[in-house]
């Protein structure tokens, strides 16, 4: 039987079979990831093939992971060297930011778009909490996200308390699947639970000696949000470390970078000291911003500062 990988739980998986009834699924030996560096072979999204597990009734096993379409994947937090696929087949991935409580850094923001456009996977700012932000500060941050509109991305501005603002919300989530990810205390599992009562996401209160968000969420899980529509709720990231670019791609994955490739005098160009270099001048004229050219040489550079 096929399948969809629903939820992550170390070495167990929840699969929707293709008859509509949920399976626990383990896998049965190694799966060879063409010869890839992944902690984790089987990740939510994933479409499987299940079959009976002969030693236990109550349980099946994948036996084949299909190709797959895109996925979203960072530096392994706990496997050196590896990476690590947060989600797969998706046709958004949504990045949720707020200005404090946590604060998510712009690097952190950028870091997140260019896994997706690595990946060719459409992305989404949406910055939660504007609820606590005055007049003043919403409009800087509605100004700042101006600059991400302007290189095609999608941004929304929310109180996940709301209803009316997941409401909007919601009609951007339909006939697809919708990765939901950030920060821990961004307010992902709110939204969640806005979204889908019955999913009754674990929410919990700002850390007040760190103002860091604590981890709620302990899978990836996929819910249903309504007929064709998914989204994947995720455990909060600290930390995004690039993985599966190289250097020599990076400068493609950043829209305003992207156009101005093969006008710079060497064409192994890194755009960071080479006389004759067409993005070093259009970040001068001001036509690249300093945030997102600083964000592209921290990465560029392999910067460990990754929040």
């Amino acid at each position: 039987m096929q399948g969809t990988v629903t939820k992550s739980m170390g070495l167990w998986y929840l699969v929707e079979g293709s008859d509509g009834v949920n399976y626990q699924c383990r896998l049965k030996g190694k799966f060879k990831l063409e010869n890839k560096k992944i902690s984790n072979p089987v990740a939510v999204g994933d479409r499987v093939e299940i079959i009976d597990d002969e030693g236990n009734a109550e349980a099946k096993i994948i036996s084949k992971i299909h190709a797959r379409q895109n996925y979203i994947i960072r530096t392994s937090p706990k496997k050196k060297g590896h990476g690590h696929i947060i989600a797969s087949n998706l046709d958004l991935a949504v990045v949720v930011a707020t200005v404090a409580n946590p604060k998510t850094s712009l690097g952190f923001i950028d870091r997140f778009l260019v896994t997706a456009e690595a990946f060719r996977i459409p992305a989404m700012i949406l910055c939660n909490k504007i609820d606590l932000l005055s007049s003043e500060e919403l409009d800087a941050l509605k100004e700042k996200m101006k600059e991400y509109e302007v290189l095609g991305y999608k941004t929304g501005f929310i109180s996940a308390l709301n209803p009316k603002d997941i409401e909007h919300f919601k009609e951007s989530l339909s006939n697809q699947s919708t990765l939901i990810s950030g920060h821990s205390g961004v307010g992902k599992s709110t939204i969640v639970n806005q979204l889908i009562p019955e999913a009754d996401q674990k929410t919990s209160e700002i850390s007040e000696f760190s103002e860091k968000g604590i981890h709620t969420t302990t899978f990836a899980e996929r819910f249903k949000v309504f007929e064709n529509s998914y989204i994947i709720d995720t455990p909060g990231i600290k930390e995004l470390g690039l993985a599966e670019i190289e250097s020599n791609e990076l400068s493609h994955y950043f829209p305003e970078l992207r156009e101005l490739l093969g006008q710079c005098k060497f064409n192994n160009c890194t755009h960071t000291h080479e006389p004759g270099c067409a993005i070093a001048a259009a970040y001068e004229d001001g036509k690249i911003s300093q945030s997102r050219y600083d964000s592209y040489l921290s990465m560029l550079m392999g910067d460990d500062n990754r929040r």
